[in-house]
């Protein structure tokens, strides 16, 4: 693990929008895994920035999304399908048609998880994937647990991670379910750019790089991964 600490979210947002800018300069027709979330966002307004700016193309990129949740509606505020368009998407020249993610209104969920995972494996697999992480240590949806998942699956949210999202949810409820990206699926990622800010996920940062790896701190498994990115503010990095 490479550790990055820097003062604001600002700095990090750039920082990690250069790791993706310049995988897309260098591979036109990149993979890239993207998150959602407060954490990323600086990163895609920079990527933004960077893509007027320079005349970067995202036409042949592909990206997959982590995680969505269920019975939601795909164009409700809250989608993490309509996150990205209103965050990323609208703002770059991206096709459409490259843009993928869980379809967490799917009848069969078993089903769409498996097309989900074989379709990234047939695309070549991700060769960046952003994550950021929970206070409770998860990346993605993949909660505290007996063991580390596998393909992407189908999971109950827990109370804290619905505690931690419901602020958002003032017309439709809080979802309690969701379809995420499983830890091996997001490992197998060529590179991993993970960003933290702020005190409270302090513990979770602490835990996931000094600690045991272990699935009831889910994100420690990136201690196994050979190429991974942190990047932290300084209250993020407070207990390291």
């Amino acid at each position: 693990m490479k550790v990055t600490v820097l003062k604001t979210a600002e700095e990090i947002g750039v920082a990690v929008a250069k790791i993706f800018t310049d995988e897309v300069k260098a591979n036109p027709d990149c993979i890239l895994g993207l998150a959602t979330g407060a954490s990323p966002i600086p990163t895609y307004n920079s990527i933004i920035k960077t893509h007027k700016e320079e005349g970067i193309s995202f036409k042949g990129v592909k990206t997959y999304n982590l995680d969505e949740y269920c019975d939601l509606p795909k164009a409700d505020k809250n989608s993490y399908y309509t996150f990205m368009h209103e965050q990323l998407f609208n703002s770059l020249d991206i096709l459409e048609e490259n843009v993928h993610f869980l379809d967490g209104n799917a009848t069969d969920t078993d089903a769409e998880c498996r097309r989900y995972d074989n379709e990234i494996n047939e695309a070549g697999g991700i060769d960046i994937q952003l994550l950021g992480i929970g206070n409770n240590a998860h990346i993605g949806f993949n909660e505290p647990a007996d063991s580390f998942t596998d393909g992407s699956f189908k999971v109950k949210l827990t109370d804290s991670t619905i505690e931690a999202n419901k602020i958002y949810f003032d017309e439709n409820p809080m979802p309690h379910y969701a379809l995420t990206m499983g830890v091996n699926q997001i490992m197998s990622a060529k590179k991993i750019v993970l960003i933290a800010t702020g005190p409270k996920k302090a513990e979770a940062v602490r835990n996931m790089i000094k600690g045991e790896v272990t699935p009831q701190v889910p994100a420690s498994i990136l201690q196994n991964h050979n190429d991974v990115e942190i990047f932290l503010d300084e209250a993020a990095a407070s207990l390291l």
